[in-house]
Protein backbone atom coordinates (compact mmCIF):
# COMPACT_ATOMS: atom_id res chain seq x y z
CA UNK A 1 0.00 0.00 0.00
CA UNK A 2 2.74 2.49 1.14
CA UNK A 3 4.35 1.53 -2.53
CA UNK A 4 1.48 2.49 -4.02
CA UNK A 5 0.80 5.48 -2.23
CA UNK A 6 4.51 6.39 -3.04
CA UNK A 7 3.68 5.61 -6.74
CA UNK A 8 0.61 7.72 -7.10
CA UNK A 9 2.55 10.77 -5.38
CA UNK A 10 5.13 10.40 -7.89
CA UNK A 11 3.20 10.50 -10.63
CA UNK A 12 0.89 13.54 -10.16
CA UNK A 13 4.18 15.26 -9.58
CA UNK A 14 5.61 14.22 -12.64
CA UNK A 15 2.46 14.99 -14.25
CA UNK A 16 2.26 18.88 -12.85
CA UNK A 17 5.81 19.42 -14.25
CA UNK A 18 5.68 21.67 -16.91
CA UNK A 19 6.35 20.19 -20.42
CA UNK A 20 9.95 20.92 -21.66
CA UNK A 21 8.71 22.95 -24.94
CA UNK A 22 6.77 24.96 -21.74
CA UNK A 23 10.16 25.17 -19.86
CA UNK A 24 12.27 26.72 -23.13
CA UNK A 25 9.29 28.90 -23.78
CA UNK A 26 10.24 30.50 -20.28
CA UNK A 27 13.75 30.84 -21.33
CA UNK A 28 13.23 32.33 -24.45
CA UNK A 29 10.54 35.15 -22.81
CA UNK A 30 12.92 35.81 -20.08
CA UNK A 31 15.62 36.39 -22.51
CA UNK A 32 13.41 38.65 -24.77
CA UNK A 33 13.10 40.68 -21.68
CA UNK A 34 16.69 40.83 -20.24
CA UNK A 35 17.27 42.18 -24.20
CA UNK A 36 14.11 43.96 -24.14
CA UNK A 37 15.46 46.01 -20.84
CA UNK A 38 19.04 46.69 -21.70
CA UNK A 39 17.59 47.81 -25.20
CA UNK A 40 15.71 50.48 -22.91
CA UNK A 41 19.63 51.85 -22.09
CA UNK A 42 20.49 51.52 -24.98
CA UNK A 43 18.21 53.55 -27.11
CA UNK A 44 18.22 56.06 -24.16
CA UNK A 45 21.97 56.63 -24.61
CA UNK A 46 21.92 56.87 -28.08
CA UNK A 47 19.21 59.26 -28.18
CA UNK A 48 17.51 57.14 -30.58
CA UNK A 49 14.10 58.16 -28.36
CA UNK A 50 11.38 56.92 -31.09
CA UNK A 51 13.38 53.50 -30.75
CA UNK A 52 13.13 54.17 -26.74
CA UNK A 53 9.46 54.96 -26.80
CA UNK A 54 8.27 51.84 -29.05
CA UNK A 55 9.92 49.82 -26.10
CA UNK A 56 6.56 50.52 -24.13
CA UNK A 57 3.57 49.23 -24.87
CA UNK A 58 0.77 51.85 -26.75
CA UNK A 59 -0.57 52.47 -23.45
CA UNK A 60 2.69 52.08 -21.48
CA UNK A 61 3.38 54.23 -18.03
CA UNK A 62 6.96 55.79 -17.57
CA UNK A 63 7.21 57.09 -13.62
CA UNK A 64 10.83 58.37 -12.34
CA UNK A 65 12.25 61.73 -11.23
CA UNK A 66 10.99 64.31 -14.12
CA UNK A 67 7.16 63.58 -13.44
CA UNK A 68 4.69 60.23 -15.23
CA UNK A 69 3.26 59.94 -19.12
CA UNK A 70 1.21 57.64 -20.22
CA UNK A 71 1.28 56.59 -23.77
CA UNK A 72 3.79 55.78 -26.40
CA UNK A 73 3.59 59.32 -28.38
CA UNK A 74 3.05 61.25 -25.41
CA UNK A 75 6.33 59.11 -23.56
CA UNK A 76 8.51 60.06 -26.94
CA UNK A 77 8.00 64.31 -26.88
CA UNK A 78 8.15 63.96 -22.77
CA UNK A 79 11.64 62.32 -23.11
CA UNK A 80 12.36 64.40 -26.23
CA UNK A 81 11.93 67.77 -23.98
CA UNK A 82 13.56 66.45 -20.63
CA UNK A 83 16.60 64.36 -22.27
CA UNK A 84 16.70 66.49 -25.70
CA UNK A 85 17.92 65.31 -29.09
CA UNK A 86 21.15 66.15 -29.62
CA UNK A 87 23.82 63.26 -29.95
CA UNK A 88 24.87 62.03 -26.88
CA UNK A 89 28.49 63.92 -27.06
CA UNK A 90 28.92 64.02 -23.36
CA UNK A 91 29.79 60.38 -23.65
CA UNK A 92 27.23 59.42 -20.59
CA UNK A 93 25.82 56.22 -20.31
CA UNK A 94 23.45 53.50 -17.84
CA UNK A 95 25.25 50.76 -16.82
CA UNK A 96 22.16 47.90 -16.33
CA UNK A 97 22.63 44.74 -13.78
CA UNK A 98 20.83 42.75 -10.91
CA UNK A 99 17.94 41.17 -13.30
CA UNK A 100 15.02 39.90 -11.68
CA UNK A 101 12.71 38.68 -14.25
CA UNK A 102 9.64 36.84 -13.47
CA UNK A 103 7.08 35.79 -16.58
CA UNK A 104 3.57 34.41 -16.08
CA UNK A 105 2.14 33.72 -19.10
CA UNK A 106 2.21 37.17 -21.18
CA UNK A 107 2.94 39.29 -18.32
CA UNK A 108 5.95 39.50 -16.51
CA UNK A 109 7.55 41.67 -13.71
CA UNK A 110 11.38 42.84 -13.15
CA UNK A 111 13.07 44.87 -11.18
CA UNK A 112 16.67 45.72 -11.95
CA UNK A 113 19.49 48.02 -11.18
CA UNK A 114 20.87 51.30 -12.89
CA UNK A 115 23.79 53.42 -12.56
CA UNK A 116 24.59 56.16 -14.39
CA UNK A 117 27.94 57.28 -15.64
CA UNK A 118 28.99 60.80 -16.42
CA UNK A 119 32.24 62.07 -18.04
CA UNK A 120 33.91 64.93 -15.87
CA UNK A 121 35.89 67.61 -17.14
CA UNK A 122 39.43 65.48 -16.37
CA UNK A 123 37.77 62.97 -18.58
CA UNK A 124 37.33 60.48 -15.76
CA UNK A 125 34.26 58.22 -15.45
CA UNK A 126 31.94 59.21 -12.22
CA UNK A 127 28.82 57.43 -10.80
CA UNK A 128 26.55 60.26 -11.34
CA UNK A 129 23.54 58.86 -9.62
CA UNK A 130 21.91 55.02 -9.15
CA UNK A 131 18.73 53.27 -8.48
CA UNK A 132 16.46 50.78 -9.72
CA UNK A 133 13.54 49.68 -11.94
CA UNK A 134 10.55 48.21 -11.38
CA UNK A 135 8.86 47.01 -14.33
CA UNK A 136 5.77 45.45 -15.52
CA UNK A 137 6.20 44.00 -18.67
CA UNK A 138 3.49 42.65 -21.03
CA UNK A 139 3.70 40.69 -24.32
CA UNK A 140 1.74 43.09 -27.10
CA UNK A 141 1.78 41.85 -30.95
CA UNK A 142 3.77 38.99 -30.25
CA UNK A 143 6.92 41.35 -28.33
CA UNK A 144 7.64 42.38 -25.07
CA UNK A 145 6.95 45.91 -23.92
CA UNK A 146 7.03 47.92 -21.02
CA UNK A 147 3.60 48.26 -19.81
CA UNK A 148 4.71 50.07 -16.55
CA UNK A 149 8.36 51.20 -15.57
CA UNK A 150 8.72 52.87 -11.98
CA UNK A 151 12.55 54.30 -12.42
CA UNK A 152 13.42 54.81 -8.63
CA UNK A 153 16.52 56.96 -7.04
CA UNK A 154 18.58 55.30 -4.18
CA UNK A 155 21.86 57.47 -4.98
CA UNK A 156 20.70 61.23 -5.46
CA UNK A 157 22.19 62.85 -8.35
CA UNK A 158 25.57 64.56 -7.23
CA UNK A 159 25.33 68.38 -6.72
Amino acid sequence: MKFLCALLLCSVAFAQKPTIEARLQKLEDIEEIRTQLLNYGKTLDARDLKAYADLFTKDGEWIGGFGAVKGRAELLAFMQKNVGTAPNTGKTYHLLTNFDITVTGNTATAISRWSYVICTKEKKPVLEHSGRYEDTIVREDGRWKFQKRVVLNDLPPLQ
